[in-house]
Parts: structure tokens; sequence; C-alpha cells
């Protein structure tokens, strides 16, 4: 959107309809942000409408695109908070929306190629069929890791569950995935209280996956989430949800801390 002058020769600005109408928002979801402190008006018109200039629709974008990543409007307000320019900001969550890309072109390609299995009435591999889906994509890192044992226990539970359990899992981790983002795009250190609690949802949600380490008596769980933590770094499909391979050093050294500290 090209920056545009008034009459009186200052920056121009548009009103709040022209923004809903541009955003794909709504008046009352624009008022509401102003309310909480979260997106105020760059002016207010003599006849009580709101106005918002180009630092404003800056602020708006990202606001929009913490939404897109599952967080909510608390954790954006912190992510928004800190000092970090917009455009550096944005490229951490840029890295991010390539790995879902690079994902879900997966995904598409794999239905695809089960539909024109089917209308040819020719059977489809497993692997082809199942690329791209998250509890599939790293089969064989777990397997060389934790044995086919380990993967084919977590591997049942995941099926055993119906499709609105499994959307409600994954939704979960998605948010978790995102407040690992947006406390790296905070610029929020390894060891602070921020990242040790991202840390013990990340651990307790490993906890919580039949067949790992982490959920065997006697397991090395330590093991298992420094394991774990490398390998994020390590493979840029980790990586990608982490928002690239920085964040995904944030979060491997979040969870060295946490380990060394309570595991």
């Amino acid at each position: 959107m090209s920056s545009k002058r008034g009459p009186d020769g200052h920056d121009a600005d548009w009103s709040i309809q022209e923004i809903a109408t541009l955003s794909g928002t709504t008046s009352r979801t624009l008022r509401h942000y102003d309310t909480i402190g979260l997106l105020p008006p760059s002016r207010i018109a003599g006849n009580g409408y709101r106005h918002y200039d180009h630092a404003s629709l800056m602020r708006l974008q990202r606001i929009l695109l913490l939404r897109e990543l599952g967080l909510g409007l608390p954790a954006i307000a912190a992510v928004l908070s800190q000092a970090s320019s917009p455009a550096a900001a944005l490229r951490t969550h840029v890295a991010w929306l390539r790995g879902e890309q690079k994902r879900l072109t997966r995904l598409i390609a794999s239905v695809e190629k089960t539909i024109a299995a089917e209308t040819q009435g020719e059977n489809i591999m497993a692997k082809d069929m199942l690329d791209g889906f998250e509890h599939t994509q790293y089969k064989e890192e777990v397997e060389q890791r934790w044995g086919q044992a380990a993967y084919a226990e977590s591997d049942g539970w995941w099926r055993g569950k119906q499709p609105a359990e499994q959307a409600e899992l994954n939704a979960q981790v998605a948010a978790l995935n995102a407040d690992w983002i947006a406390a790296f795009t905070a610029g929020a250190a390894a060891d602070s209280p921020l990242a040790q609690e991202l840390a013990r949802r990340h651990v307790a949600w490993l906890r919580s996956i039949p067949g790992t380490p982490a959920t065997k008596a006697g397991g090395d769980v330590r093991g298992y989430v420094l394991g774990l933590a490398d390998m994020y770094v390590g493979d840029e499909r980790f990586a990608a949800n982490y928002g690239g391979s920085k964040g995904a050093a944030f979060v491997r050294d979040a969870l060295g801390v946490f380990a060394q500290r309570e595991l």
C-alpha cells in the first residue's frame, strides 16, 4: 500500500472502515484492538472516527500475522512491546511461514497422488500417501534413535485418536511452536522465566506421547530431550517449526538450561 498525502501536505491516513475492508477484519475488531492498547489509531477525526497511518498499518500486519501463527492477544502484545525492528521480526515470521509452505506443498502432493491412484484403480505406497503429515515426517529419525517399537507405539496412539482429537493436539503443538517463535522474536534469553516456562510446556508435551523415553519407566528423559533439541537445529525440517535455525538454536538452548535444572 503506497503512501498518500492529504491537502495539508501531511501524510494521509485511512479510515477504520477502509482498514477493515483492506485487512479482511471488522471495525469492531479494530476498535477492540484500540481498547486493549494493541492498535491505537494514529488520530481520531472530529466525527469520532478512527484513522490509521502507515506505521499503524505495519503494526496491524504484524498483529494479523501473529494471529495466524496461533498467538493470543496477550502474547501478541508482549511481542510488539519489544524494541526489535518490525522488519527483523517479520523476517523471523516469514522463515516460519516458508517452512509451513513446504509442509503444505508435501501434503497437497500426497493427497493428489492418492486421488490419481484411486481414479486409475491403482494402489499407492503408504509412504507416499502419508508424506507430509506431522506424525510420520520424522519416522526414520525416531526409529534410528529409539527403535521401531517406539515409533510403532506412538504411531498407534496417534492413529487411535478421533479426527477432532488429532486436530486439537495439532493445534496445541502449533500454539507451543508459535509461542517459541514469539519469545525468540521478543529477544528473550534462553534462561529467562519466559523461555523456561516454554521449556516446561515442551517437556510436558514430550512426556504425553507414548513410546518415547520420556514416558518409559527408567527412561533417559534428559538424554531424550537434549537429543531432540540438537535435532531441532541440525535438521531444517525441525528448524522450520521455530522460525529457522536461529529460532531452533534458542529452543535448544532453553531446553538445555531446563534439562540441567530440572531433569
